[in-house]
C-alpha cells in the first residue's frame, strides 16, 4: 500500500500554510479539480461571451461559413445574460483568484509554464500546480515527471487534450505518459467529451467525438493497474460507457468540468443524479472547467450547491473529500463540516 500525503505536507507541497488556511475559512473549502491558467486570447479575440447555459445549442446552416458560426455564438449570444470574458490577461487573473478566495477554492490548474507561474506567484495558497504535455512525449520523461513533483511544480498531469488532435487515449504515442505516471504515482486527468459545438470543422483541429468513450481507457488501466484516473467532464454525454468504466474500474474518478454550466440544470442534474444513483458519488470530482471566463466558476458552484437531489455530506464529497482521497491526501483531511447555522 503507498503511504498517503500527510494534509501539512500536501499543503506545503503546494504552497500551503496552515494558519492561513485556518483564517481563510468563510465557507467550507472547495478542491476545484479542473481550471486552467489562460490568456485573455486563448479562446479568440476578446471580449468573449460564454451562456450559462447553452440552451438550446447551436443549429448551423452548412452553407454557411464556420468562423460565422462561432462569431455568432461568442460575440452575439443568444442568451440575456452572458458572461463576458476578460479583455487583459492581468483582469483574467484577478477575477479568477478573486472568485476563488470568495468561495475558498484551491484549484488544480494547468497552463503554459509561464502563465501558471504567474499565477501561482499571484496566489501560493490557492494554485495546486497541473502540467501539460505535448506530442511527442520528450525523452527521459520519466525523469523529468520524478523532479517536477519533488520540487512541487507537479501535482497532476492534464488537462491531456489529445482528442482535439484525433489521437486515441490508446495509441502508442501515449504510453510512455501511461508508464511515467504510474511510476511516479502522479494522477493523471483526460478530457473525454464535449469540445465548443462546431469544434470539429476549425481549422487544423482532429476533433472526433468518437474519441469521448471513456471506455478507450480500459486497456490502458488493464495495463497500468496502478493509475489514478481522472475522466474529466465526466465523459459526458456518454452516461452508460461511463458508468461502465467506473463499475469495472473501482480506481477511475470523475469531474463536472464545462458541463456543469454549459448544460441546462435539467440535462445536468439527469447525468449528475445517473452517477450517484448508480452508487460512485464518492468518485465525482467537482470540477469547473474556468477557462476565459472567471465567474463560470462561481456559477459551477451554485449548481452543486443546490443540486436538490443530493445531500449535504453528497455535496461536501464532490466539492471536497472526493478530489482529497483521489490526491492521496491524509483521511484527517477529509472534512465533513456541519451545515451553516441558518
Amino acid at each position: 500500500m503507498r503511504k498517503s500525503i500527510c494534509v501539512p505536507a500536501f499543503l506545503a507541497l503546494v504552497g500551503f500554510t496552515a494558519a492561513p488556511l485556518a483564517a481563510a475559512v468563510q465557507r467550507p473549502p472547495i478542491i476545484d479539480v479542473h481550471v486552467h491558467a489562460m490568456q485573455a486570447a486563448d479562446q479568440g479575440p476578446p471580449p468573449l461571451a460564454m451562456c450559462v447555459p447553452i440552451h438550446p445549442m447551436p443549429t448551423w446552416d452548412p452553407g454557411r461559413p464556420v468562423m460565422e458560426n462561432f462569431v455568432t455564438l461568442f460575440k452575439q449570444p443568444p442568451c440575456k445574460d452572458p458572461i463576458w470574458s476578460p479583455v487583459s490577461d492581468e483582469e483574467l487573473m484577478t477575477r479568477s483568484l478573486r472568485i476563488m478566495e470568495a468561495y475558498n477554492v484551491f484549484g488544480v490548474t494547468s497552463g503554459r509554464q509561464a502563465i501558471l507561474a504567474k499565477w501561482r506567484q499571484a496566489s501560493p495558497k490557492r494554485i495546486i500546480p497541473s502540467l501539460m504535455p505535448e506530442i511527442p512525449l520528450p525523452a527521459g520523461l520519466s525523469e523529468e515527471l520524478a523532479a517536477a513533483k519533488a520540487s512541487g511544480d507537479l501535482v497532476v498531469i492534464g488537462e491531456l487534450g489529445f482528442q482535439y488532435d484525433g489521437i486515441a487515449v490508446t495509441g502508442p504515442a501515449l504510453e510512455p505518459l501511461w508508464s511515467a505516471a504510474e511510476k511516479n504515482d502522479i494522477p493523471v486527468a483526460v478530457h473525454f467529451g464535449p469540445g465548443p459545438p462546431g469544434v470539429a470543422y476549425l481549422p487544423g483541429s482532429g476533433y472526433r467525438a468518437r474519441l469521448s468513450s471513456p471506455l478507450l481507457l480500459e486497456d490502458v488501466l488493464v495495463r497500468h493497474p496502478g493509475l489514478r484516473i481522472n475522466v474529466m467532464h465526466a465523459g459526458f454525454p456518454m452516461l452508460d460507457d461511463t458508468l461502465a468504466l467506473l463499475y469495472a474500474h473501482p480506481q477511475v474518478y470523475v469531474d463536472t468540468g464545462v458541463i456543469v454550466y454549459t448544460q441546462s440544470r435539467a440535462s445536468f442534474y439527469a447525468y449528475l443524479k445517473a452517477l450517484v444513483d448508480a452508487g460512485f458519488g464518492q468518485r465525482i470530482m467537482f470540477g469547473s472547467d474556468q477557462m476565459v471566463w472567471p465567474e463560470t466558476m462561481e456559477r459551477a458552484i451554485q449548481v452543486i450547491d443546490q443540486a436538490p437531489f443530493l445531500t449535504h455530506d453528497q455535496k461536501r464529497d464532490i466539492f471536497y473529500n472526493n478530489a482529497a482521497r483521489f490526491l492521496r491526501m491524509d483521511p484527517a483531511g477529509v472534512l465533513k463540516s456541519k451545515p451553516a447555522a441558518p
